[in-house]
């Protein structure tokens, strides 16, 4: 029989606490300690996903209120798709498209960031009142992206994503994924130092999908918690990628990337468990369970 100091050794180990990010109006302070979830509102013709679906201010503003209400803590806002063979959008219009959608959600109160990898748009969104710049390029697409940063004094997310043509997510990883990209990070969170963004203002992406096969992807999910154990934050990135749905074989492939949510929301689980600060996905309302269910696990049902 177990005696009160046998289960305590048997209990769980104690929850893995993603390190703090603070956004700018961030009003969910309650939930700061479990992993986060980002959720994905495209306002583009082309994304992989939802393309078309959310081109218009109105059905862009509608959709991000529905996902705050499934239990979004954050809104990615995103004007250009990065889908494999996607082409870039004229910067003008990738600002027309987000300016507006930014600024009513900032004036609602509603957390968000800016999906872009130029420094133009960036810099309009600031304005507009963002909470956060996320740059799937890692600062490396504008030269200008570093300086806006910095100057902005948010939180900003750098993704690795090794390419000689930003924009299309399309390729494979040469060598050794894992170690590659912790020495890119590395580079990209150089860079950004040297440029004055703030050391706590930074969070990372491993860059899924990017440039990646399946089995760079998994050996990348496999070795999270050599990132999450890191002084950055870390965002996950899966939703509705195709190594994902070709879990299920030629087809999860052939019957559309929404049949990868349950799959998803198990990356998302097992992302929270390794101490992943956030999750980015099209799907909130599961992926928000997901994480309450490991949070839940990992404290015994514990209240924050």
């Amino acid at each position: 029989m177990n005696t009160p100091e046998t289960s305590q050794n048997l209990a769980q180990p104690s929850p893995i606490r993603p390190p703090a990010l603070v956004l700018p109006n961030n009003q969910k302070a309650s939930r700061r300690a479990r992993c986060q979830i980002m959720g994905i509102v495209n306002v583009t013709d082309d994304s992989f996903s939802d393309g078309g679906q959310y081109n218009t201010v109105d059905r862009a503003v509608e959709h991000a209120h529905r996902l705050i209400h499934q239990g979004a803590d954050i809104i990615d806002v995103g004007g250009e798709s990065t889908r494999p063979g996607a082409t870039r959008v004229d910067p003008e219009q990738e600002r027309q498209r987000i300016t507006p959608v930014i600024r009513e959600l900032a004036a609602a109160g509603i957390v968000t960031s800016i999906d872009t990898m130029r420094a133009v748009t960036a810099e309009a969104a600031v304005e507009a009142g963002v909470s956060m710049i996320n740059d799937v390029s890692g600062g490396m697409a504008d030269p200008h992206m570093y300086r806006v940063m910095a100057e902005s004094g948010l939180p900003v997310c750098l993704m690795h994503w090794q390419t000689l043509q930003f924009g299309d997510a399309s390729g494979e990883h040469d060598g050794d994924v894992v170690a590659d990209v912790h020495s890119s990070l590395d580079q990209l969170v150089d860079n950004a130092l040297e440029a004055g963004v703030a050391e706590h203002n930074i969070a990372l992406d491993p860059g899924l999908g990017f440039a990646k096969s399946a089995e760079d992807n998994w050996a990348l999910l496999h070795s999270l918690r050599s990132f999450t154990d890191g002084r950055f934050p870390i965002l996950v990135g899966a939703s509705r990628k195709r190594f994902l749905a070709a879990i299920r074989g030629a087809r999860g492939l052939e019957s559309g990337l929404q049949l990868a949510d349950p799959a998803t929301a198990a990356v998302t689980a097992l992302s929270a468990q390794a101490g992943a600060w956030a999750v980015r996905v099209h799907e909130v309302a599961v992926s928000r369970d997901s994480v309450d269910v490991a949070y839940a696990w990992q404290t015994g049902g514990q209240k924050t």
